[in-house]
């Protein structure tokens, strides 16, 4: 079978799942959890709640779950880091996480190496605890314990699945660098926006001022957008108020305003 034919065939079939997903209710077991375990669903209007059980289902359905270091994957696993994932991609009409296949979890933070420049520019290895991590090669590795704290109070800016798939979208435009493909939003003024923003955190974490996202952010452009995300979602009145230019470019790039979900 020729590439032509094979991706043919493939889009058939995407086409044909998606529209089976479509007719097939979405099952009272997911939606008990869904009720209980995302904290914002409630305060989504009926036509979000509908998209959102629709993506959760396509997302089920598309990407395979894998549990490490012991941990057995149930619904309550896929359906609330579907649905925490699938927020990010409500009112966007992008693909479903086109690159992504596989989301591995582990129970607790994950011990990785990694090399480690130090202050005299030698390089040595290092082994550090992980919440969670995007990969280039289709995958996204969280910590359960992590999601859990982070969907338990939808407030406070933090939220692992938030962040992660935040860098999928960015890695989106062919490497993971603060700049996802944009459709809506003036690349000139993102940039603009996004670098003012990210050198005001850099100087103000420096200094140790109180900043509405976390300090985090400040390490590299790409967390920067991943942050930045976490802050839209959770805290979006003061994110709003401290940095009213970001908080738009956001709005028009994820094409919703979680103010709405926060009276």
């Amino acid at each position: 079978m020729g590439a032509l034919a094979a991706f043919c065939l493939y889009l058939f079939f995407t086409r044909w799942r998606d529209r089976s997903l479509r007719n097939k209710p979405f099952p009272e077991s997911w939606l008990a959890i869904l009720e209980a375990g995302l904290p914002v669903y409630g305060s989504l209007s009926q036509e979000e709640q509908a998209r959102l059980q629709l993506l959760i289902k396509r997302f089920i359905a598309r990407i395979e779950f894998y549990g490490c270091g012991g941990l057995s994957i149930t619904d309550e696993i896929r359906v609330t880091i579907a649905a925490e994932a699938c927020l990010l991609l409500l009112n966007r009409t992008s693909s479903l996480y086109p690159k992504l296949t596989a989301v591995l979890v582990y129970p607790t933070a994950f011990r990785v190496a990694r090399d480690h420049r130090q202050a005299d520019g030698t390089v040595a290895l290092g082994e550090h605890n992980l919440l969670g991590e995007s990969w280039d090669n289709g995958r996204v590795i969280l910590s359960w314990d992590d999601v859990e704290k982070g969907v338990s109070d939808f407030t406070d800016g933090h939220n692992v699945v938030l962040h992660e798939f935040a860098h999928q979208l960015d890695a989106e435009s062919g490497s993971t660098n603060g700049a996802p493909p944009l459709r809506l939003n003036s690349y000139k003024s993102w940039a603009t926006v996004f670098s003012e923003n990210f050198e005001d955190l850099g100087a103000r974490s420096f200094e140790r001022h109180k900043t509405v996202m976390d300090e985090y952010g400040a390490t590299n452009p790409a967390e920067f957008f991943a942050v930045a995300t976490e802050t839209f979602f959770e805290k979006p009145h003061q994110l709003f108020a401290k940095r009213p230019e970001l908080y738009e470019e956001l709005k028009t790039y994820y094409q919703l305003d979680p103010r709405n979900w926060q009276q």
